[in-house]
Order: C-alpha cells, then sequence, then structure tokens
C-alpha cells in the first residue's frame, strides 16, 4: 500500500506526517517552536537548530505511528520553498537523504501548494475550480485554481501580508508572538466600532491587498490612548482585516463566476474570519481543520502525493527561499482528490 511521508520546516513548526491515499492521513506530529516569543519574531538561526534536533525522532515516531519502516514508504515529500533558506534546508537534507538511504523519490514540495491542497484532505472537499485565499504570516494572495498546478494570480498583498500585520499589531499592543490568536483573544473584550479604522484598497479596482495602513492607523491610536483602549483597538484592528478580505473575496468570485471559496494558511484559522465568510459567502467556503491552518508536515506528504512522479533519485538538495506559485506546472500524472 502506498504511503508518502512528508516534511515541512519552511519557519519555526517542524511537521511529520505520511498520508496514505485512501485513508489520508494516517500519523502525524508537529512542534512549535516557543524560543522565538522573546524576539517578538522567528529568529532563523533559532529556527534552523531546533529542526535539527527535533526531525530523526519524530521521522521514527511517525513511522512507528504507522507501523512502517522506511524503505516501505513511496517516497519522501519535503518543502523546497518558499521559507526560510537555513529551515529549508534542514528538511530538505533530511527528507534527501532519508528517501537516497532507502532508495526512495525525494520529492520537493511548494508550500504555499500544500496550504492551497489541504482542504482536499476534508470529508466535504472543494472541487476545481475555485477561488483560494491564502493568507499567512508571509503571503496574502487569491489565486484562480482550475487544478492541481493549474493556478493563475488574481492579487496579493502589496505591503505586509495579513499575519504580519497581525504580529506588528500585537506587538505594538504589548502582545505576544505569535499576534494573530494574541489579538484576536483580545479582541474578544473589545468593542470593534469604537475607533474608525480604514478597509485599505477596497474602493480601488483590482484585487490586491495592502496592510501596512492598517498598522500605521494602529500606532498613531496606540500612541495617543492608553492601555485601557487596547482591546478596542485590537477589535477594530481584526474587524478591518476581516471585511478587507470579505470584500476582496466576493469580488474574486464575481470576476471568476466560481462558486467556491478554498481559505488557507495560519489566519484562516481566525474564528471571526471563517464567521463573516461564512455569512457573506454561505455554502460557498471550504476550510482545512484548525490543525492543518498552520505549517504541518500532512500537507506536504499529501501535495507531495499529486507531484509523486516528479520524485528524484539523485541526491541532489534545491531550496528556493523565494519561489512564485505561479511558476508551477500541472503535475504530469495527477489524481485528483485527498482522501
Amino acid at each position: 500500500m502506498q504511503s508518502l511521508l512528508g516534511i515541512e520546516t519552511s519557519c519555526d513548526e517542524t511537521g511529520v506526517a505520511i498520508f496514505r491515499p485512501g485513508h489520508g492521513i494516517v500519523a502525524e506530529l508537529v512542534y512549535t517552536q516557543a524560543d522565538h516569543a522573546a524576539f517578538g519574531g522567528v529568529v532563523p538561526e533559532l529556527a534552523s537548530r531546533d529542526h535539527v534536533r527535533k526531525l530523526p525522532a519524530m521521522i521514527r515516531e511517525v513511522l512507528e505511528q504507522a507501523g512502517l519502516r522506511a524503505r516501505e514508504l513511496s517516497g519522501v515529500a519535503y518543502t523546497a520553498g518558499p521559507g526560510l533558506a537555513g529551515a529549508l534546508l534542514v528538511g530538505a537534507s533530511v527528507g534527501v537523504g532519508l528517501a537516497r538511504a532507502a532508495s526512495l523519490p525525494a520529492i520537493a514540495v511548494h508550500h504555499m501548494e500544500g496550504h492551497l491542497l489541504s482542504p482536499l484532505l476534508e470529508a466535504r472537499p472543494p472541487r476545481f475550480p475555485f477561488v483560494a485565499l491564502l493568507v499567512s504570516g508571509g503571503h496574502t494572495m487569491l489565486v484562480d485554481v482550475r487544478g492541481v498546478g493549474r493556478y493563475r494570480l488574481l492579487g496579493e498583498t502589496l505591503d505586509d501580508a495579513a499575519g504580519e500585520a497581525f504580529d506588528k499589531t500585537a506587538r505594538l499592543l504589548g502582545l505576544g508572538f505569535p499576534g494573530g490568536p494574541e489579538v484576536a483573544r483580545l479582541a474578544e473584550h473589545g468593542d470593534p466600532e469604537r475607533f474608525d479604522f480604514p478597509r485599505p484598497m477596497v474602493n480601488r479596482p483590482g484585487l490586491d491587498f495592502s496592510f501596512s495602513g492598517l498598522k500605521t492607523h494602529t500606532r498613531q491610536l496606540v500612541g495617543r490612548t492608553g492601555p485601557v483602549d487596547h482591546a478596542d483597538i485590537a477589535a477594530g484592528f481584526e474587524r478591518a482585516v476581516v471585511d478587507t478580505l470579505v470584500i476582496k473575496c466576493r469580488r474574486a468570485l464575481r470576476e471568476t463566476r466560481y462558486g467556491q471559496l478554498v481559505i488557507a494558511g495560519g489566519v484562516s484559522a481566525n474564528q471571526r474570519l471563517r464567521a463573516a465568510l461564512d455569512t457573506a459567502l454561505p455554502g460557498q467556503v471550504y476550510y482545512p481543520r484548525p490543525e492543518l491552518c498552520t505549517d504541518n508536515g500532512a500537507m506536504i506528504a499529501h501535495a507531495g502525493w499529486h507531484r509523486r512522479h516528479e520524485g528524484k533519485t539523485d541526491g541532489q538538495i534545491a531550496v528556493r527561499p523565494r519561489w512564485p506559485l505561479e511558476e508551477l506546472r500541472a503535475p504530469g500524472r495527477s489524481e485528483v482528490g485527498g482522501r
């Protein structure tokens, strides 16, 4: 029976999982690094060292969970980009080395394709074509998805990604890292209508985003208010981000005339964003389960299965810290569907 190992090390999560067609994810582990919180952001060298420490034991444990030995796998998929160069090299080196030792193909996976395809793992998967909103700490983009590898960029952020804006706002409010969950928790106690936040670029044509202005607006508010107002600022900021994303998603569906929206990436776990999209687009929105929103090995194993025929056996290690999604092409032989 085919089973494919996936390794994710693009940033500060170490993820390992095994995907089996017809069964889905049969084993998975994710380790989230905590040392970066003291620095208010990810420190690349610390991230790389943690991946080195954690990966070998995690791979052994996932294989034990699945009842497999390495040579019984059908391939090893690893995140080749985009991401932090050092962190990517750790996962790529381990993945290619394991594949070479077990005489298996090694499959280089695009991190954002992993996120984009992750809703196909759910019991209610979307069907092609659809619009995808990929929203995370490093990316905010709308993509026309006509099939695996058939992607057309519709719009993207011109400056900060949504997740990055959450992180910067959290620092302004004296909150921890990562900022998204911290701002969301504080926002639960605030009034989103007390302060007037802009909705950037919603009155302009097109599907691009900009979130740096929201960060500047937040800084100005924090400068002329006090800690007692922080919950209201968090709520207003979060509402502005959510409204902006919803407006652009509805516009993208109108322009493509598609009836389905996929949302994936770390920010897609935000409950207010999910509720707003479900209200604006009832029955049209597809999400991965919350544990698949953050970086994880399951999405890499699954995406690797779609690209298993592109696997290499020559032992060459290559990563691409910058890798535009639209450069991907449809696999030569691809079966569509995750489960």
